[in-house]
């Protein structure tokens, strides 16, 4: 403190630099006040304890302490539009499509769907006899591309796959492998004579007439008689579906069938074969014409495979029991060996030139739940082809 004056120089004024001993130790008191406010100072405990838990809620997530910022609600906001102004306009689309067609949706929750998933769907097998003709479709068109289009034979089953055998059994002495060889003969019958789409356009149904046993007493030169110099009382058509080659030919390469085959013990200690199908040809002529005409077969034939221990039969070959025809759409009183499908457009020539009319009942040719007619009947109609 004594030294306060010591800075003088020698040619300033004593009076203008002095200072009292007053101002002085207000100065230091002052300054040593100042000093105090500013220097640190020690935590009370509530602050010690405000300090720790924030230290521990720096390791939690932002969101579980507060809500987002509002710049960060503007930027979560944005993205959201932009996601939906992408997404919106096909989702949009694709609300307006299950609105006209609820149906597409899987397992259609609202129940509005109108069955045609089901109308196209296949059948199951037939494992008895129908009791009624089959419901009516739509009344399509058949085209080329769908030559099935309008007929219940759209959900029927594709060429042979239809023929469906029943599981082989023993009948009593007869073993279980002789009852599946006459339905595998049967089957081949069938095939042979009904799907080979060669004998179909007019071949010779070789591989038909190879299952059947040449010593069947005069069944054979009956056959081929028929094929080779057809008529009336020797008509192929009985067993054989043709058609003339020159005239049509198969609409596609699908030939649509119904029916079933069952089997049982038979007369001559054999196995006896039923077989009841139903075979639909879509046909198109061959000047170049789209039009597409479907022509009906119904057979019903009953073979045996007589046991040659009993019977002088060649061992693996049919005896041909029973067979019956019955044709719908194809033109009547003509007995070349051949069907002839009649086609819109020529319904309506006939009906151009005052042609006769159908004399015989109309019968569906889809009704596999009534009998073959028996006899004479007329040139008839069919309801529907």
């Amino acid at each position: 403190m004594s030294d306060r004056g010591s800075e003088q120089s020698s040619g300033d004024d004593p009076s203008s630099s002095s200072i009292s001993d007053e101002v002085w130790e207000q100065f230091l008191r002052d300054s040593e006040r100042d000093i105090r406010k500013s220097a640190p100072k020690e935590p009370s405990a509530r602050a010690r304890e405000v300090t720790e838990r924030l230290k521990r809620q720096q390791g939690e997530p932002a969101g579980w302490r507060a809500g987002p910022s509002l710049r960060e609600q503007e930027g979560r906001a944005a993205r959201r539009r932009k996601v939906w102004a992408v997404v919106g306009l096909p989702l949009a689309i694709a609300v307006a499509i299950v609105a006209m067609r609820p149906s597409l949706i899987p397992g259609d929750p609202f129940g509005s769907s109108s069955g045609a998933d089901t109308a196209t769907s296949p059948l199951p097998d037939e494992t008895a006899a129908p009791t009624a003709p089959p419901s009516a479709v739509a009344a399509d068109i058949p085209t080329l591309a769908h030559p099935f289009a309008g007929s219940p034979a759209l959900r029927w089953a594709d060429g042979a796959a239809g023929i469906v055998l029943p599981k082989a059994t023993a009948l009593g002495a007869i073993p279980k492998d002789r009852v599946e060889l006459a339905l595998q003969q049967t089957k081949k019958l069938l095939v042979e004579a009904n799907l080979n789409p060669e004998v179909v356009v007019g071949a010779h149904p070789d591989a038909a007439l190879a299952v059947l046993d040449p010593k069947q007493p005069g069944l054979l030169d009956e056959l081929n008689t028929g094929l080779h110099k057809p008529s009336k009382t020797h008509d192929p058509l009985s067993l054989f579906s043709r058609f003339d080659p020159e005239d049509v030919k198969l609409a596609g390469k699908v030939i649509k069938l119904r029916g079933r085959i069952t089997f049982a013990k038979g007369k001559f200690e054999g196995v006896a074969v039923h077989a009841d199908y139903t075979f639909v040809y879509p046909l198109v002529r061959n000047d170049g014409s789209t039009e597409v005409a479907r022509t009906i077969v119904r057979r019903v034939i009953d073979t045996e495979l007589p046991d040659p221990a009993h019977y002088q039969v060649t061992p693996g070959r049919l005896t041909l029991v029973s067979y019956d025809e019955d044709a719908g759409n194809s033109a009547c009183d003509i007995n070349d060996g051949y069907f002839h499908p009649q086609f819109p457009s020529d319904a309506a020539s006939d009906a151009a030139t005052g042609s006769a009319s159908p004399t015989g009942p109309a019968i569906d040719p889809y009704d596999r739940s009534r009998q073959l007619r028996k006899g004479p009947q007329g040139c008839g109609t069919v309801s529907r082809t």
